[in-house]
């Protein structure tokens, strides 16, 4: 098999190298569980031929410098305008990442919105657009289960990074940068519709896809399947929670 220069490149279906496995870390980052199985099933309902298979799950951990290109350019530009505000760096950015290429700050909630309009702000980082904000929920990440991660673009200087956020099951509160970034309105109101996020400020934050008395947040790991059965072609398919249980 050969690449578009024609030289040998790889097969996935045959060549299992690390560097050809998605995903993989290794013995790096953080670990936040051991899945066993294909799917995490823990009652005997793997049937997917991979019931022995046991691999930890593991979230990147923090980058040392130089992180290399322009992202320590941003790294030094946004630290450098929070201590003129007289924030120090550490208290605000709880850890930095560089992993697949990508550049993610890991921001402390209370100091999200400060941050944010830095970032929109200053001329040397000018990141203007907000292209919106992903609900995770890490079900096993004791005390900060809920992440939003919010993806910011610099039409200026051609840059994309991330800022994820955290917190905790218990406390789902985060604040809106709806004032940062208008155009969050409804990505706000769909992560919290999906994850329950609570994102304190927001000028409206109602269900956006879900009915408004619908009951928990549906894309939650622990939220229970439910549904309705389904006719195919003559076939009565049941209800998720009705077929065989994979949880």
């Amino acid at each position: 098999m050969s690449d578009a220069n024609g030289t040998g490149g790889a097969n996935p279906e045959k060549d299992l190298s690390a560097s050809n496995l998605p995903g993989r870390r290794g013995e790096g980052g953080e670990e936040i569980r051991v899945q066993r199985g294909m799917f995490g099933a823990d009652n005997g309902g793997d049937t997917s031929g991979y019931g022995g298979l046991v691999r930890s799950v593991r979230l990147p951990g923090p980058a040392n410098r130089p992180y290399g290109g322009w992202f320590d350019e941003v790294a030094d530009e946004l630290e450098g305008a929070l201590e003129e505000q007289g924030l120090l760096p550490e208290n605000a950015i709880e850890k930095t990442v560089v992993d697949r290429d990508e550049l993610t700050f890991h921001i402390e909630r209370e100091h999200l919105v400060r941050v944010a309009r830095t970032l929109r702000d200053d001329p040397a980082l000018r990141f203007e657009l907000c292209t919106g904000v992903s609900g995770v929920h890490y079900l096993h990440d004791k005390g900060r289960e809920l992440h939003a991660v919010y993806h910011l673009r610099s039409i200026t200087h051609n840059r994309l990074i991330r800022l994820e956020v955290s917190a905790p099951d218990s406390d789902p509160h985060i604040p809106s940068l709806f004032s940062v970034y208008p155009t969050n309105d409804w990505h706000e109101r769909e992560t919290y519709d999906f994850f329950g996020i609570v994102f304190d400020g927001h000028p409206a934050l109602t269900r956006i896809m879900m009915p408004d008395d619908w009951q928990g947040f549906p894309q939650r790991k622990d939220y229970p399947l439910g549904g309705i059965p389904v006719e195919y072609k003559g076939a009565q398919i049941p209800a998720p929670d009705q077929r065989r249980s994979y949880s």
